[in-house]
């Protein structure tokens, strides 16, 4: 076993210290976002790969990048890098993203039906992220800015800052499902011979979408809500 990535490391952890790293997890399909608390060891042995041998790839593919620059910030900067990059992202790519399902699905609809349930899936995950995001920018962040900037815990109307985070826990989770659907639709998002360029520009579009929105739940799920809960502990004492 190597000094760099050890087996007992959990997947977020990986990601959080070596950024470069989020895409060879994702190519050997480990979960570092929704499972950022799984050890690599244990991960590997639920989908049947060599942890060792995962663990070595991993440290050879480790570039000179060291932790990532927002696992530095406190939590109210890490909310407004959230805000200001995957939130800004989602809602600038998601209609875009539905003009092109539209436009491939009304060209190549007819020879290619699975195109049906892409574009199902895909109004499936927007309606899902979309009323997500809200929540997160009207309510749970707001809310952590406030205990941010606060000596004591403030007063909630939901109680605890936790209850808000497990409900986006438990979106994340489904998020994650409906994702997984995509990809498992898409055959990890191969373009058909006859695919035309809008066909392949949506399915690039949709892979990064999934790529994107891992690192982002990562961000939250393993770094942000952990700090925020721990903030609020040391508040309430």
């Amino acid at each position: 076993m190597n000094d760099t990535v050890g087996v007992e490391m959990t997947l977020g952890a990986i990601v959080t210290r070596y950024p470069s790293l989020a895409r060879e997890l994702e190519r050997r399909k480990l979960d570092y976002c929704c499972g950022g608390a799984v050890t690599l060891g244990q991960a590997c042995r639920d989908t049947g790969l060599d942890a060792a041998v995962v663990a070595t790839e991993l440290a050879s593919s480790v570039g000179d990048d060291g932790p990532a620059s927002w696992s530095q910030l406190d939590v109210a900067d890490l909310v407004t890098h959230l805000v200001d990059t995957h939130h800004r992202y989602l809602w600038e790519e998601l209609p875009r993203l539905q003009a092109l399902t539209d436009k491939v699905v009304g060209v190549h609809g007819e020879r290619h039906p699975e195109l049906g349930e892409i574009a199902a899936c895909f109004a499936a995950i927007r309606a899902d992220i979309e009323p997500h995001l809200m929540k997160e920018e009207r309510v749970l962040f707001p809310a952590i800015e406030q205990l941010a900037s606060s000596p004591t815990s403030p007063t909630f109307g939901f109680g605890s800052i936790g209850n808000p985070i497990s409900m986006m826990l438990c979106e994340h989770d489904e998020l994650g499902a409906l994702l997984g659907d995509l990809r498992a639709l898409t055959s990890d998002f191969a373009v058909p011979d006859d695919g035309c360029a809008s066909y392949r520009a949506l399915f690039e579009g949709l892979e990064q979408l999934e790529a994107d929105t891992h690192l982002h739940v990562h961000k939250e799920n393993n770094v942000l809500f952990p700090r925020v809960v721990v903030l609020e502990e040391r508040r309430c004492s």
